[in-house]
């Protein structure tokens, strides 16, 4: 059977712990910071994981990790 592609695109955004479960980096803190409260500038700090549904379809992209 032929071998299946990674998504280049997931490979670079997420990472999966040892549980299974997939690790993202948080949204929203490129620009426009000023007008953002600061408790949501440290709510947005480090990672997140991703929710059951979308965890499915990015490991259709990854099928190897």
């Amino acid at each position: 059977m032929s071998k299946l592609k990674t998504k280049s695109s997931a490979k670079k955004r997420f990472k999966f712990t040892a549980s299974g479960k997939i690790k993202k980096g948080q949204a929203g803190k490129r620009h426009g910071m000023i007008k953002r409260s600061n408790e949501q500038i440290r709510e947005l700090r480090g990672t997140s994981t991703l929710s059951s549904s979308e965890t499915q379809r990015i490991k259709r992209w990854m099928p190897y990790a």
